[in-house]
């Protein structure tokens, strides 16, 4: 389905709406999608598929996956859990994983810092 500029402009509009302190609200995200599902406003299906697009958006980058060979401790995780809002602010959702098959393979750092680390062990 493609999307109007104008459509888009106002699904922007409608997720700045449900920001509040910069965190996504998700009683306004609610209110929102009936609001616009009620009036029926001009392209709204588009109004809302681009809505859900970025709301999806924002629930992925404030989300965190923590996998380990074995399952942590509760107060490891809520170790983890207090560095990761340290690094990344409040409203981080955390989800902790077990992956056996982390044992013995090879993990690889996607972060910008290994990545700068890397840059710099180059030169």
């Amino acid at each position: 389905m493609k999307i109007g500029k104008q459509a888009r402009r106002e699904a922007k509009a409608l997720f700045r709406n449900c920001l509040v302190n910069g965190l996504l609200d998700e009683g306004r995200v609610r209110k929102t999608v009936d609001d616009v599902a009620r009036t029926k406003p001009r392209g709204y299906l588009s109004i809302l598929s681009h809505f859900a697009h970025r709301v999806r958006l924002e629930i992925e980058r404030r989300t965190a996956r923590v996998e380990s060979a074995v399952a942590l401790p509760m107060d490891s995780q809520s170790d983890v859990q207090n560095r990761l809002t340290q690094v990344y602010g409040a409203g981080l959702t955390t989800n902790f994983a077990v992956n056996p098959g982390l044992i013995g393979s090879d993990v690889y750092d996607g972060s910008v810092e290994a990545r700068l680390k890397a840059l710099e062990q180059s030169f």
